[in-house]
């Protein structure tokens, strides 16, 4: 049986697979999630900073090095939220215990929030948008990164035990769940299509910035062959975007 997001990652097993490949030499999230989420927040200093699906909530540690003013993670995972906790141990960081869908945002309470790699969990981001856009101050921005749609549509061709090599674009405009075995388990998500998550931050009421794709750099990568690979197809997609209510 599948699991979500949360429960998904507080399988014992699943977890500590996840945590050692997240330390592996030139892993995606490091060479390719992390430098464009960082250019897109911007300038942190002074910014109160929400970050929904936090996960060890490294960015947390970012933003308050950064002269960020505030910071809180929201983590539906239990396993998560307290890695959460320790990353964050003698800061001014939060973290709350709390499913991205159950949380209750305060009125402009914000001026940044990102989500990293959780949007594709949740089967409706209408209702988590809109609680983003309550959550920040005018002029807030809201950004985020997803696996990319070409990646999300069909998961055929990805051998058990080995590196993907080769990729295929299928029911690329049948949008909805999709089962995945990857780390060990078995995890439910959600495809969309870029014009989906585009839309659906318009229709929240943001204006729409800035859309990018994981394209490699290849100072971040150790290794010619890895960076080679990811040069082949976008891993993830970003969006970034304004609260404009004046």
């Amino acid at each position: 049986m599948s699991a979500s997001g949360p429960a998904f990652y507080d399988d014992d097993a699943v977890f500590a697979t996840y945590m050692a490949s997240r330390q592996r030499p030139d892993s995606p999230n490091n060479t390719l999630e992390q430098p464009v989420m960082l250019e897109l927040a911007g300038d942190l200093v002074g910014r109160r900073v929400l970050d929904l699906g936090c996960g060890d909530a490294a960015f947390g540690r970012v933003v308050l090095v950064h002269a960020g003013s505030a910071y809180l993670g929201v983590e539906g995972s239990r396993n998560m939220a307290a890695l959460a906790s320790e990353t964050l141990a003698g800061t001014s960081g939060q973290v709350l215990h709390c499913a991205i869908e159950d949380w209750e945002a305060p009125a402009a309470a914000f001026d940044l929030a990102v989500a990293r790699l959780s949007l594709h969990y949740l089967a409706d981001l209408a209702p988590v948008f809109a609680q983003v856009y309550q959550a920040l101050a005018d002029g807030g921005r809201f950004v985020f990164s997803v696996e990319h749609p070409v990646i999300t549509s069909c998961d055929r061709g990805w051998p058990e035990g080995t590196l993907r090599q080769d990729w295929m674009v299928d029911d690329y405009f049948v949008t909805g769940v999709r089962e995945n075995t990857w780390m060990g388990g078995t995890v439910r998500k959600y495809h969309r299509t870029v014009e989906d998550y585009f839309r659906a931050l318009q229709e929240a009421g943001f204006v729409v910035e800035q859309l990018r794709e994981s394209r490699p750099q290849r100072e971040q990568f150790a290794d010619e062959q890895t960076y080679a690979r990811r040069m082949r197809i976008p891993l993830f997609l970003f969006l970034a975007g304004r609260k404009v209510t004046g």
